[in-house]
């Protein structure tokens, strides 16, 4: 989330990942622990901070991505283009009917 909006606040990234503020504090205190990210004050209000992806961050997420990658093409093996699309179909579906709830 936070390479798409760069400088969110924590409040932000929890409406947009559909989670508690709570749980993403707790998020964004680990990633910082382990320098994938930094927070800034806001300029104008004192209690926001920004949160930025760090450049370590950015290589953390580059491979998780090519993991990821990796799992998906082992879980795909041997099953055809269109029922992958099928699946991949299904699972998005699934994922937006629980967050509506």
């Amino acid at each position: 989330m936070l390479t798409a909006y760069p400088g969110a606040s924590g409040a932000d990234l929890a409406r947009l990942s559909l989670l508690t503020p709570q749980t993403m504090s707790v998020i964004v205190a680990n990633l910082e622990r382990i320098g994938a990210v930094s927070r800034r004050p806001h300029a104008v209000h004192g209690r926001i901070q920004h949160i930025e992806v760090t450049k370590g961050g950015r290589r953390l997420l580059a491979k998780c991505r090519r993991r990821v990658k990796a799992v998906e093409e082992e879980l795909l093996a041997g099953v055809s283009q269109a029922d992958g699309r099928v699946i991949r179909r299904w699972l998005v579906n699934a994922a937006l009917h629980d967050s509506a709830h």
